[in-house]
């Protein structure tokens, strides 16, 4: 039982840093896009519909050429990823799908993942992406 009470909690834990993470994230997409690449490690890579970018100048550039946003979020989902999959890093896989309207553009639908790291400091913990992987999702008729 002690197994499952630990998992809980971290599953609990999980669940409140997604939670924090993903309003921050797509207000800070929307309203304060130069701030974004604060929430990346400086070794994070962004596949965006197939298209890799990674490092902080590369991320930089390519947030800044993005029109603006108006993300609307309809479902979240997250869980621990097991230390033994991440040699010992406290990480958080979280999981959105809503809709997207960028200036000019239709509204579209998307689903975003990222992986989140735990960076502990002796004042506080701070989650930055490892890992984000960005797709449209295009429905067929």
């Amino acid at each position: 039982m002690a197994g499952s009470l630990d998992f809980k909690t971290h599953a609990d834990q999980a669940c409140r840093a997604a939670d924090k993470f993903v309003n921050i994230y797509y207000e800070t997409m929307d309203k304060r896009r130069r701030g974004l690449t604060k929430l990346y490690l400086d070794t994070a890579t962004l596949v965006w519909n197939g298209n890799t970018i990674s490092g902080h100048q590369a991320l930089t550039e390519f947030f800044e050429m993005l029109p603006s946003s108006d993300f609307l979020i309809n479902m979240l989902d997250c869980q621990p990823v097991h230390e033994l999959a991440t040699q010992g890093q406290t990480t958080v896989l979280v999981v959105t799908c809503g809709t997207v309207k960028f200036d000019g553009n239709k509204q579209r639908y998307f689903n975003q993942n990222f992986l989140l790291t735990a960076q502990v400091t002796p004042q506080n913990t701070v989650w930055k992406i490892a890992s984000d992987c960005f797709r449209f999702q295009d429905w067929t008729s």
